[in-house]
């Protein structure tokens, strides 16, 4: 298909304006001007790299909600966050995955840096303070990272949507002035002799309309999937700050009884 319309446009370049029919819309194409041909190659080139990113962005999402669905799945049924991190190695699609391996990651770090600060102080709370802080910022950071890397690409669709219909209307504008200024060499102004001109330039606006209408539709649709993804990211990111909070409380917790346990034995002993 692509070498196809490759050809067509190459031919175009090859053959000569004045001695081509112009019985329908490839005709036109191909009888066209030197500048409205260069604007339809533009419009070409960026309508099938639009397309290509259409494709390959609907194929990296649909991946990505299907690893997230069985990280979640794996997520919530495991009592072992040591054997959820391993096992989401393997769901390097998964935006959802690598925002636990960060966090989880985070809090080893967390864990070791703060082992000797626990030894000095164990009830010190800004130790858990700094943890929860550093989670927070480690989570927030992931969610930015695979935002952008779910959006990426989506800037030329944008691009594409906004400026192609500017793009054909330029190969308009500049087709028509090149039919009046025939028609005043010729000095005729009959249908006969203004319509094929004015017909080739409007091809131009057609050819950007074609390239921009798939470019917003497209463009609309990920974004809002992407804003969804990041909720989902969100959500998932407090989610896992919870487990973390309240595992800390926890450990405070039992921190506390055994201080308790220690003072009654000595109390006793008295």
């Amino acid at each position: 298909m692509k070498t196809m319309i490759f050809a067509l446009v190459s031919a175009a370049w090859a053959a000569p304006a004045g001695g081509i029919p112009r019985s329908g819309i490839i005709d036109m194409m191909l009888g066209a001007g030197a500048v409205v041909k260069l604007v339809l190659l533009i419009l070409l080139f960026l309508s099938i790299a639009c397309w290509a990113i259409i494709f390959l962005k609907h194929r990296v999402l649909k991946r990505a909600s299907n690893e997230s669905s069985r990280f979640l799945n794996l997520f919530w049924n495991s009592k072992n966050l040591a054997t959820v991190y391993r096992e989401s190695k393997k769901m390097e699609d998964s935006h959802l995955a690598e925002i636990f391996r960060v966090g989880y990651m985070e809090l080893g770090r967390l864990t070791k840096a703060s082992d000797g600060e626990k030894a000095e102080n164990p009830n010190d709370s800004e130790v858990k303070m700094m943890w929860i802080d550093n989670m927070e910022r480690a989570l927030r950071s992931a969610v930015n990272g695979e935002v952008q890397r779910l959006e990426k690409a989506l800037t030329l669709l944008a691009t594409t949507g906004n400026s192609a219909p500017f793009i054909g209307l330029f190969g308009t504008v500049w087709g028509i002035m090149v039919a009046f200024q025939g028609i005043g060499l010729k000095g005729s102004a009959t249908l006969a002799v203004v319509a094929p001109g004015i017909s080739e330039a409007l091809i131009a606006t057609a050819a950007g309309l074609a390239a921009a209408i798939p470019a917003v539709i497209a463009y609309n649709h990920f974004t809002n999937k992407v804003r969804n993804l990041e909720t989902e990211m969100v959500n998932f990111a407090n989610d896992f700050l919870n487990i973390v909070k309240r595992d800390l409380v926890r450990r405070s917790s039992q921190t506390s009884s055994s201080g308790q346990v220690t003072a009654g034995s000595g109390q006793s002993e008295d």
